[in-house]
């Protein structure tokens, strides 16, 4: 059951469209130069923990942060840490959007052209058992990727919907690590910051 492995949430730094607030899945941009230095803080923040392996987004953003931060020649890129697929609202703010749909929210409303947040939430799922099985033993594992994929990750390694991410902020270039107490999955840390 790996009880004891810690999954070591980080999100990447800072880019244009993060600090805009634009939705940004696979439209490949790179860190700004504030994401590069946070992601040098957090290679000053993660030097001599040791992890038993390192999983990354594919996307140029996430895989920039890693490699900053000091991990990038041992990472494994894995797909399942791919942001949600905005569909017809990639690169659009949420302000934008609620100005065509009045109350629109990415957790309540379809995401036309793109993927259901269940779908985000499966795929959550195989990426904790990859991770799972690569610290069979307890250990670390470091997951670099972006807000809503390692939201909905958390909330589902605390056994809720993928829909509970909504309830967790995750700022750029954070640390979150998602534990145990005994038997039981819980959140250790969240949102770990440098600012």
């Amino acid at each position: 059951m790996s009880v004891g492995t810690e999954l070591w949430l980080v999100r990447h730094g800072e880019t244009e469209w993060s600090l805009s607030g634009a939705h940004t899945s696979r439209t490949d941009i790179p860190l700004t130069d504030h994401g590069r230095k946070r992601a040098e803080e957090l290679r000053d923040y993660l030097k001599g923990t040791r992890f038993d392996a390192i999983f990354e987004s594919p996307m140029q953003r996430a895989r920039e942060t890693c490699a900053i931060a000091g991990f990038g020649d041992r990472a494994v890129v894995e797909k399942g840490l791919m942001e949600w697929d905005y569909g017809v609202y990639e690169g659009k703010t949420t302000k934008e959007i609620q100005a065509d749909i009045p109350g629109w929210s990415v957790w309540k409303n379809e995401i036309v052209g793109g993927e259901t947040v269940e779908h985000v939430g499966e795929r959550a799922d195989g990426v904790i058992a990859r991770a799972l099985a690569a610290a069979p033993q307890g250990g670390k594992v470091a997951l670099f990727a972006h807000a809503h994929i390692l939201r909905i990750l958390a909330a589902r390694w605390i056994g809720l919907a993928a829909t509970g991410g909504s309830l967790l902020a995750l700022g750029t270039g954070s640390v979150s690590v998602m534990g145990w107490e005994r038997e039981t999955r819980v959140i250790s840390s969240w949102n770990r910051g440098f600012e």
